[in-house]
């Protein structure tokens, strides 16, 4: 079979939550109305084509776990990454300035959606959720990465042990920020880690949470909301 590989990032706009969750909050543990995170994740299912049965969800804690997963309509507990070979089968992460990473196969049929903040990133939940892939039948060579918006390093700042503690853990991540201090560019250590594990096909949306007030930002607004980054695999006729 052939796929073709979705990827599909939200924005603050669309949903029915209201202020500070305005509008499309899609993170059901942030102190918004359930009711309104459950329409606006039906509006999301209805929008994709998946359904609200087609997509997974996690309960994101920043860990190194990543599930292997063959089923929507569910939540699973305690993972930063999803791992699939199911067709039409969307796996969600939700996010407001840690990293959306979407990671694909379309040739080998295999995708995977990582919740990559600074405590997950520095563990190596990336790199495991590959390791994951390949244990599914992906070649490295084969993969495509898409790092979706997140807080910039110009906006990302830190105290300087922690930049170095975790530079040292993911190599290319320290920076500096617009005012002259430490920072940590959490997209630059990721891309310059996939290149290591052999990945070449690596695009960053270049959209900083902090900046662009369309999208969720907790460093700037919490409590706020969060926005879903999703992939699948279409089949093609």
């Amino acid at each position: 079979m052939t796929f073709r590989v979705r990827r599909v990032t939200t924005t603050r706009a669309g949903g029915v939550s209201t202020a500070p969750f305005a509008t499309f909050n899609l993170g059901d543990h942030v102190g918004d109305d359930p009711a309104a995170v459950a329409a606006n994740r039906r509006r999301l299912a209805t929008a994709t084509g998946l359904g609200e049965d087609g997509i997974v969800w996690m309960n994101q804690v920043h860990s190194a776990h990543v599930e292997v997963v063959d089923r929507g309509g569910e939540t699973v507990d305690a993972t930063d990454g999803l791992v699939t070979t199911a067709p039409s089968l969307g796996l969600a992460v939700v996010t407001a300035d840690c990293v959306p990473v979407l990671i694909a196969d379309a040739r080998a049929g295999v995708v995977a959606a990582v919740h990559a903040g600074r405590v997950g990133a520095a563990a190596g939940i990336v790199a495991r959720a590959v390791e994951t892939m390949v244990d599914a039948g992906a070649r490295v060579e084969d993969v495509s990465v898409l790092l979706g918006p997140a807080v910039s390093g110009s906006n990302y700042e830190v105290p300087a042990q922690m930049a170095a503690e975790v530079d040292a853990a993911l190599p290319g991540s320290r920076t500096t920020t617009r005012q002259g201090t430490p920072g940590l560019d959490l997209r630059a250590g990721i891309a310059r880690q996939l290149h290591t594990l052999g990945v070449g096909a690596i695009e960053v949306d270049p959209r900083c949470t902090v900046e662009d007030r369309t999208l969720f930002s907790h460093r700037r607004d919490a409590p706020t909301g969060r926005l879903a980054s999703l992939i699948w695999l279409e089949p093609v006729p």
